[in-house]
């Protein structure tokens, strides 16, 4: 990682590869909480935990990209239980195991296939992990892969990426394996953020598998 890709908003938004995404966040682990969720008002994790709530999500869960696991506490809060975690970088995942909420944790990169048999989870959730990065709509068959029939994926994807990258004609593509498709936009950040990004929102994708 170079210096002008300091551990931020920009430098994660800049990410391109896998190799990208485990130099960012090896550096940004330890201070991730303090500076991007609660220094930039980060409010996706609780918009993600809700509405997988709401429409009845429950566990075993499968908290994908799960960083620090700040959403994995909101599920917690909302009695979502047993949850496990997963994500590419390992300084991220320490941090998560700190907070005491997983059953399990390991490492994986959604480009590839992931260490967990078909149909393992009841529910899969993801908070900030498709936006800028190196990871495309294409996942969403291996997030299918482990997904129980009828459980239920609750992932948000970053709205300027959902058209540009190809989520919506994915998610058409996938009209015979999924049911109760909806898209609700919600805010990525709470009012007190007053960065260039204060106003983002993202598709939280939510659909049942046939």
């Amino acid at each position: 990682m170079t210096k002008d890709q300091a551990p931020n908003l920009g430098a994660a938004y800049a990410l391109r590869t896998p190799d990208d995404s485990r130099r960012l966040y090896a550096d940004w682990a330890s201070s991730y909480d303090r500076d991007f969720v609660a220094g930039s008002g980060y409010i996706l994790h609780g918009q993600v935990a809700r509405v997988f709530a709401d429409q009845g999500g429950q566990g075993p869960v499968l908290d994908v990209g799960a960083g620090t696991g700040v959403l994995g506490q909101v599920l917690a809060q909302h009695g979502v239980t047993p949850i496990d975690a997963t994500d590419i970088s390992q300084d991220m995942l320490d941090q998560a195991q700190a907070k005491s909420v997983y059953r399990r944790l390991f490492t994986g990169d959604l480009t590839e296939r992931l260490p967990v048999p078909d149909g393992t989870y009841c529910g899969v959730v993801s908070s900030g992990t498709f936006t800028h990065g190196h990871v495309g709509p294409d996942a969403l068959d291996e997030l299918l892969r482990i997904t129980a029939a009828g459980g239920i994926l609750c992932l948000s994807i970053n709205a300027e990426h959902y058209e540009a990258q190809g989520f919506a004609e994915k998610l058409d593509g996938l009209a015979s394996q999924i049911s109760d498709l909806q898209l609700p936009q919600l805010p990525i950040y709470g009012p007190e953020n007053t960065s260039d990004h204060r106003h983002d929102l993202a598709v939280i994708a939510t659909f049942r598998k046939t």
